[in-house]
């Protein structure tokens, strides 16, 4: 859920700027899952724009504190938000670990690195949700490790029904700084796609496994 719609565009509009998020619903991407998409996004790219990245953290941050209050450690998910969470924490002046997919195979064979204990409250950083499933995964092995996860905040979602089924079922707080909805008023607020770009943009959130661009 976005909190706040004037940051949602802003957000948009910086994630566009530096091609952080890319549209292209004429020469779609394809996606590893082998899905046809008019979007693409990696938000990494944030931490390379000093004034972007310290915008967005300290939004997250700002949202934090009004949602949540201070947690005792803000965590990220590996590996998209390791640097953002990181920034997070550090504005708030709060400890800081990240959580793999899964334990290592070697070493101490950690999945969550940094130091956390149990009954400590965690948020979570994400850069991207998607299906839920790997910020869920990141979920569960906090609450397992004895943390209590107040809540997830990420920069952005492709607003997908069954991830919001997912995080519901969870009984999973998720806040975003912007979403698919903001992206696309955004992009008609630029001037660059025609009607049917935007059409096609519109259409590919609505059944995304089966969208073909056409």
């Amino acid at each position: 859920m976005v909190i706040n719609k004037d940051i949602a565009i802003k957000t948009a509009e910086l994630l566009l700027q530096i091609k952080a998020i890319k549209l292209q619903p004429q020469e779609p991407f394809t996606w590893a899952s082998g899905w046809r998409s008019p979007i693409y996004c990696d938000n990494r790219v944030t931490l390379s724009y000093p004034t972007i990245r310290n915008f967005l953290r300290e939004q997250l941050s700002n949202q934090i504190e009004e949602l949540y209050g201070k947690p005792d450690v803000i965590a990220g998910v590996a590996t998209g938000a390791i640097g953002i969470g990181m920034l997070v924490a550090d504005y708030l002046n709060l400890p800081f670990v990240y959580v793999r997919p899964e334990a290592k195979k070697h070493g101490r064979q950690n999945q969550i690195e940094g130091h956390l204990e149990a009954g400590q409250s965690v948020v979570v950083i994400e850069d991207l949700i998607s299906t839920g499933k790997s910020s869920l995964n990141a979920v569960n092995a906090l609450k397992e490790s004895g943390a209590t996860v107040k809540g997830m905040l990420a920069l952005f979602s492709y607003g997908f029904e069954f991830a919001q089924e997912n995080f519901e079922k969870h009984d999973l707080n998720l806040h975003t700084l912007s979403d698919y909805n903001h992206l696309i008023l955004q992009a008609q607020n630029t001037g660059h796609f025609s009607v049917q770009e935007i059409e096609l943009l519109k259409s590919w959130r609505k059944d995304p496994s089966a969208w073909t661009g056409k």
